[in-house]
């Protein structure tokens, strides 16, 4: 019997999904992909939808993961803005819940604090932080690596990973060496 799980971790937008996948194997994590679902401006809400829905079940049917991790929308100053997130949030889930995968949620300061060690931590430094934990020769894009960190963050349980990984680093520079 195994103890590797692979963990799907999706970063919702209705023009881009960002999406990554680990696999856990005991306490160590391992790489496994990580890129975008992108749906073109141009098209409806109903067919970007779908190109969403349909992105996200083609990660799950290549990668076959045993759980999901999604972060959850934040609230801010656009209305419009955040219902069409939530839109796409709703096409991701559905693919993964249409997988029969147990789904997490994760705010975005969960899945900082649980990466980098704190909530308000930038965009760079949880990048900086996913190249280092999974020992990446590049960093992915910015909507991959936030779905890494999803998967990461739920991996740990969604807490305490940052003490632990950053334990012996040093800031410079804004950046986490």
């Amino acid at each position: 019997m195994s103890d590797r799980v692979r963990i799907l971790g999706i970063d919702p937008g209705l023009r881009i999904t960002g999406f990554g996948v680990i696999d856990k194997v005991g306490q160590k994590l391992v790489y496994v992909a990580s890129g975008c679902v992108k749906s073109s401006d141009k098209d409806s809400l109903p067919e970007r939808i779908k190109t969403l829905l349909e992105g996200v079940a083609e990660v799950i049917a290549t990668h076959q993961p045993d759980e999901a991790a999604v972060e959850k929308v934040f609230v801010n100053v656009n209305p419009q803005s955040t219902l069409l997130l939530g839109q796409a949030r709703g096409a991701a889930i559905a693919a993964l819940v249409g997988a029969g995968l147990p789904v997490a949620e994760y705010t975005a300061l969960q899945v900082k604090q649980a990466v980098v060690g704190h909530g308000k931590a930038a965009k760079e430094q949880v990048s900086h932080m996913v190249c280092r934990l999974l020992q990446l020769p590049g960093e992915p894009s910015a909507d991959a690596a936030d779905a890494l960190a999803c998967a990461i963050a739920h991996a740990h349980g969604g807490q305490g990973l940052g003490a632990i990984s950053t334990r012996g680093l040093r800031v410079k520079n804004g950046r986490l060496v």
